[in-house]
């Protein structure tokens, strides 16, 4: 007995749905992702949801653990854990990412404005930044810090791990023990996590989905949305408020972060 032509073209049609990668059928470019958890936090905490629904929806994924997490204590300098993000990018493109994006929250979101204006990529996506040293508060709470680090390199023990300090608003100064020279690169009021002026090394060519959320800390909700008016001008940056909190705002954005950067792909 023959099978109807009709039959064998929706098999052929459901056994493409089924078996072939999302990207495939829509014939878009795969879309490769670094996730950046924020400061104290790790891969498996507030970013996780946003890192795991990307991924259901065909994306290329790498969800680091960053210097500034719970276990690592500022390991290394601000260069290296710039290559770590690099060597993921470049992980991602060789599994088949033909655009990629960097994402961070907190202080991932810091970093990852850091990031974009020293290194080639498709977008950058600053999720409720916050950390950066340049700020009057970072200055009171950890400039004596900075003075001893500083100290403690001219003295030739740059090297040598020791007790330093952090501060986060939400549970002030705590203890990180780190050497003073990688400490320095993370915490100088004048380096690569001065968010002011990361912005303004920004390459123009790269666009920013710069994510400010609605109930986030009312100081650092009041400085970022003005910042946003001082990002390199390209007509694919957007500025999206999602209605949540500062720890909630990775999962509250992920539909607009997935229209944001397929817009973006497709350019």
């Amino acid at each position: 007995m023959s099978i109807p032509i009709k039959f064998l073209m929706t098999f052929a049609f459901l056994f493409v749905a089924v078996f072939l990668p999302p990207k495939a059928i829509s014939g878009t470019p795969g879309i490769g992702i670094v996730v950046m958890h924020g400061k104290g936090g790790l891969p498996s905490k507030h970013v996780t949801k946003l890192a795991s629904t990307l991924e259901e929806n065909g994306y290329l994924v790498a969800n680091l653990e960053m210097p500034w997490s719970s276990n690592r204590d500022y390991d290394v300098s601000v260069s290296v854990a710039a290559q770590e993000v690099e060597a993921a990018l470049s992980a991602l493109r060789d599994k088949g990412a033909k655009k990629v994006f960097v994402a961070g929250h907190s202080q991932g979101g810091v970093f990852s404005i850091y990031f974009g204006g020293q290194h080639i990529v498709d977008g950058i996506i600053a999720i409720a930044p916050g950390g950066s040293v340049a700020s009057s508060l970072f200055r009171e709470k950890l400039g004596d810090q900075v003075d001893e680090a500083r100290k403690l390199v001219a003295e030739g023990k740059g090297d040598e791990k020791t007790r330093l300090y952090d501060f986060e608003g939400a549970k002030g100064k705590y203890p990180v023990v780190t050497t003073p020279a990688a400490y320095l690169t993370w915490f100088d009021p004048d380096g690569a996590m001065n968010l002011q002026r990361s912005i303004r090394a920004m390459r123009s060519q790269t666009p920013i989905l710069w994510i400010v959320a609605a109930r986030d800390y009312p100081k650092l909700g009041k400085s970022n949305i003005p910042m946003f008016e001082t990002l390199p001008s390209n007509l694919a940056t957007k500025f999206y408020e999602p209605q949540s909190d500062h720890l909630g705002a990775p999962s509250a954005s992920i539909e607009e972060i997935v229209r944001w950067t397929t817009e973006v792909s497709a350019r």
